[in-house]
């Protein structure tokens, strides 16, 4: 199995960054751009081990975005206009937190020097910040703990901290281990930074607290052997599971966690995880469809009871690619489900087969800029 097809990731961006939402697979630029959406750009061209030059251009262009979006105390703004005008002021919103998280895979991860270099001055410089609000802290902390995977020294350890204190510690009661009493989005990135401070600081008791979280919301999106994530709805501490439109940033999100709770205890179980992650994208889910078009690489933008909905925004793509470089990384040891059966192509990760024409199109949810 090759890598991910970065193919619509190219279409979706320009000479500015990259255009958040699309029709179909038609970009939209009447809506601009958006910080979070870059910086996860930035993570995933980050994450390859051997780029081709044109993903590399795409994490150039992504940096240099960044760093124009970055002001000189180390906050961000977040959109920017077609027109390149920014909407907003800088802040440390959700956005923050997915910037710092794309610098730190950078600047750890980047094959390109001029790229790492670049990448950990403005960490360093938006590390300087904390936000109030814990999911864009979880967000930082990974960038992090990225930054210490090739800088053991750097003062990010502080920042790593601070994140796994922001998150806290899950609910002792077997039937919510988690340490707030709502889910939103992008789930297991808390769990998964408790995981990376407690293995960062040798504290087996935060270690074992980010398993149990992991462990728990795994499990409670685990049915009959594959996965139904949380809704964009969102689940609230003693109501009924809801089973609305399901969001790919949370099976990313997943697999991401998943990924890190095996390279830390070697346990084989969180690789199952990933496994069944990728296996949601490729049709192992409540729909038995596949979430992602081979015709164009993009990811579809969520799944609702009727189907996909076929728009292939830049955060449903990013979340698609992210998960399938773990596919890349288990040596093609997953197997697509019956319902998606077919052949892989050497580009990329393309079934042959897509969804049937009928399916829904939904409103597509933004959630990437929500602070929580």
């Amino acid at each position: 199995m090759t890598g991910p097809s970065f193919a619509h990731l190219i279409r979706l961006t320009d000479d500015t960054g990259l255009l958040e939402h699309a029709r179909h697979a038609t970009a939209r630029r009447e809506h601009g751009y958006c910080t979070d959406d870059v910086a996860r750009g930035l993570m995933v061209t980050s994450r390859e081990p051997d780029p081709r030059p044109e993903v590399l251009r795409l994490a150039e262009c992504y940096l240099t975005f960044l760093t124009h979006a970055q002001n000189s105390c180390g906050a961000f703004r977040n959109r920017l206009g077609y027109d390149r005008r920014w909407t907003d002021a800088p802040g440390l919103g959700d956005w923050w937190g997915r910037a710092l998280w794309g610098l730190g895979t950078a600047a750890a991860r980047s094959p390109a020097p001029w790229i790492r270099d670049e990448a950990l001055a403005a960490f360093t410089v938006g590390a300087t910040q904390r936000s109030t609000h814990p999911r864009a802290m979880a967000f930082a902390g990974l960038g992090a703990a990225e930054v210490l995977r090739s800088h053991p020294d750097h003062p990010a350890v502080e920042l790593l901290s601070d994140a796994a204190a922001a998150v806290g510690r899950p609910a002792t009661v077997p039937d919510w281990s988690w340490p707030f009493d709502y889910l939103t989005y992008a789930n297991a990135a808390l769990a998964e930074v408790v995981i990376a401070a407690g293995h960062a600081r040798h504290d087996d008791g935060l270690l074992d607290a980010g398993l149990r979280m992991l462990d728990w919301l795994y499990g409670s999106q685990t049915t009959d052997g594959g996965l139904s994530v949380i809704p964009v709805t969102g689940w609230r501490r003693g109501t009924p599971r809801a089973r609305g439109d399901q969001q790919p940033i949370e099976v990313a999100a997943l697999a991401d966690a998943c990924a890190t709770a095996a390279a830390v205890t070697g346990d084989p179980r969180w690789e199952a995880g990933v496994r069944q992650a990728v296996a949601w994208f490729l049709g192992a889910n409540d729909m038995g469809t596949p979430m992602w078009d081979p015709a164009t690489g993009g990811g579809y933008d969520g799944l609702t009871p009727g189907g996909p909905n076929l728009n292939q925004g830049a955060e449903s793509t990013l979340a698609f690619i992210s998960t399938m470089q773990h596919a890349t990384r288990l040596s093609g040891s997953v197997t697509p489900s019956p319902a998606t059966a077919g052949r892989l192509r050497g580009d990329g990760l393309a079934l042959g087969r897509t969804n049937a024409a009928g399916s829904s199109r939904s409103t597509r949810y933004r959630v990437g800029d929500r602070s929580s």
